[in-house]
């Protein structure tokens, strides 16, 4: 077998919606780091209609800081001879308005859902869900898909050696819609049939000469099994083949890159699952933009991601408002404020939308905002990432016959390991403090978590990466692109006064122990710097949990970080904030102070 040629200087480009990120990552004293980055403005549209001159632009600006030669002409070089050049040239994408698709299933709350999951692992926007018991009418999901011309469908439904009557009526309602491409409108639109193995012969008769038809596994075999991955590996492959290839400039880009270009939420998801495996961890991941907020996991090796597309930022922050409620948003805000003034921030932000907070209040404002957008869309994500509905499990009687009877959600909070936050208000916060404040409010922590947001949103490019060579991808990952911002420790349980909730014991690594006492209602925060760790022993008092069941301790590791180790007992299902105006702003001053998250209310 051939030996693996070792990867010395490595080129990579993310082509998002507005910006093109290049990073350089070369193999310094034996180990891989990031050397150089460079952007420049996304070519897709016109006047250029061309996105290889973004990339390249994108690289030029790397060839400048690093002082060498990596494009000749509209070339990348190859290899790296030691000063110029580049040995790979990798690239994501999520130009163009990203992977949009729309899915159908036989029941909505089971082949549906798995062709959601389907879709949203393999890096695509769900415009909608078709479902035979979605209670529309044929025309309605006709209309449908008229109107929403997504780039690419996934059409699932029925276990293998089931019916096939309600997959083939949806295929009828495709051929009857026969839509056209976002882009490229010329062109066949890709359908990929994902089910029952025995409807392929009336799938292929029905939408064989309207659609451009791949078929692959049933997602959903049985009742039991989700065979998602096959159907994800068309996708990608479709992506690349029918969708990019008919975007301003696509054909050029995927002729020069040296490994097939990946939906951007796709390589995000990849660099996640590597880490998870690699670390035997259980990862939560969060992207918030300007209009959408992705979040992924990786519990026991299951993969999931969702898209909160209403929730994010600039151009979604009326409706993170909307939907949260003013009580919730307001809640966050440590200063009084009448509801007028929060609401002309919010517009304002709207209809500005690359506008960065010009004030502290401002900030204040924008922060307590994405809190909320941030909780909206794990609690979103946790309604996602589900076991399988419609198996046997035991049940009660008066849900027997209730089909859309769900598993209970994969997150498991106090057997997460790690939460890595990303996106503008994440990774550039003035503070780092003010990104773990954030994160550990949003998600609510349990048991022993570590935080960390994404420095310079590298995450794609690794991830694709990742899919060629490990090794590069997870020490990029640790040495440059985690920033690590310390470690939460909280307890799960409640109480009506302040008791005794945990005690912890630190074996500190200068070789002395470290003891501490948290009453409930308390937050707390001991700095410990990057690269350090300390063995602890958690025992929680009887009316909390750290995992191993009410009362009962356990033994975890602390990862020092930029900001510190937070003893956070304020409490856990519920966390509440006290409702009353002068209370509320007093304890979230309080609470403010520990990490020095706000310069007004520094210690």
């Amino acid at each position: 077998m051939a030996k693996k040629k070792e990867l010395r200087r490595i080129i990579a480009t993310d082509c998002g919606s507005t910006t093109t990120k290049a990073i350089m990552i070369e193999k310094i004293g034996g180990e891989y780091r990031q050397t150089t980055r460079g952007e420049a403005p996304t070519t897709v549209e016109a006047p250029f209609e061309d996105v290889t001159k973004g990339g390249l632009n994108s690289i030029i600006e790397l060839e400048e800081l690093r002082g060498c030669q990596l494009i000749d002409g509209n070339d990348i070089i190859r290899p790296f001879d030691g000063k110029d050049g580049a040995d790979i040239y990798i690239s994501t994408s999520s130009a163009g308005g990203g992977l949009q698709m729309m899915v159908g299933g036989a029941v909505k709350a089971m082949t549906g859902e798995s062709a959601e999951r389907c879709a949203l692992g393999a890096g695509a926007i769900v415009m909608d869900v078709l479902a035979a018991n979605d209670r529309r009418l044929p025309h309605e999901r006709i209309d449908r898909i008229r109107q929403l011309r997504p780039d690419m469908m996934l059409l699932s439904g029925g276990t293998d050696g089931g019916t096939i009557t309600h997959v083939a009526e949806l295929a009828e309602q495709i051929a009857a819609a026969d839509p056209k491409p976002r882009l490229g409108i010329q062109y066949k639109l890709p359908v990929i049939y994902a089910g029952n193995k025995d409807a392929r012969s009336t799938i292929k008769e029905i939408l064989g000469e309207k659609s451009a038809l791949d078929i692959t596994e049933n997602i959903r075999p049985s009742l039991e099994e989700e065979n998602l991955q096959p159907a994800r590996a068309k996708i990608q492959d479709l992506f690349e083949e029918h969708v990019m290839a008919h975007a301003p400039g696509y054909p050029k880009l995927m002729k020069l890159v040296d490994v097939p270009i990946m939906p951007t939420p796709a390589a995000v998801g990849e660099i996640m699952k590597t880490i998870a495996k690699e670390e035997k961890i259980n990862i939560v991941g969060v992207d918030i933009g300007g209009a959408t907020t992705d979040v992924f996991s990786v519990f026991g090796e299951i993969f999931n991601r969702s898209v909160s597309a209403n929730l994010g930022m600039s151009y979604s922050i009326s409706n993170v408002f909307a939907e949260a409620g003013l009580d919730n948003v307001m809640r966050w805000v440590p200063f009084g404020m009448d509801e007028l003034d929060l609401r002309n921030r919010i517009k304002n932000k709207m209809i500005r939308p690359t506008t960065i907070p010009q004030s502290l209040a401002e900030l204040m404002v924008e922060q307590a905002v994405a809190r909320e957008a941030l909780r909206l869309a794990f609690e979103q994500h946790k309604l996602l990432a589900v076991g399988l509905k419609g198996i046997q499990q035991e049940r009660t009687i008066s849900d027997t016959f209730d089909q859309s009877a769900t598993g209970k959600t994969l997150i498991n909070m106090l057997e997460l390991d790690l939460i890595v936050g990303s996106g503008g208000v994440l990774s550039h916060a003035p503070r780092r403090s003010q990104s773990a404040q954030m994160i550990i409010d949003s998600f609510l922590p349990e048991g022993i978590t570590q935080l960390a947001v994404d420095s310079i949103f590298m995450m794609p490019h690794l991830g694709v990466l990742s899919t060629i060579d490990k090794k590069a991808a997870t020490e990029v990952f640790e040495k440059d692109c985690m920033v690590r911002l310390g470690t939460c420790v909280a307890p799960l349980g409640d109480s009506k006064k302040s008791v005794k909730c945990f005690d912890i014991k630190i074996d500190m690594p200068d070789g002395s122990i470290k003891n501490e006492s948290v009453m409930y209602g308390e937050y707390r925060m001991i700095k410990m710097p990057v690269g350090e760790k300390a063995l602890c022993t958690v025992t929680p008092t009887k009316n909390f949990d750290m995992g191993q069941g009410r009362g009962k301790p356990i033994e975890g590791m602390l990862h020092g970080g930029i900001v510190g180790i937070f003893f956070d007992a304020r409490g856990r299902r519920p966390f509440k904030i006290p409702s009353k105006k002068d209370e509320r702003l007093r304890k979230l001053i309080e609470w403010l102070k520990v990490a020095d998250v706000y310069p007004r209310y520094a210690v």
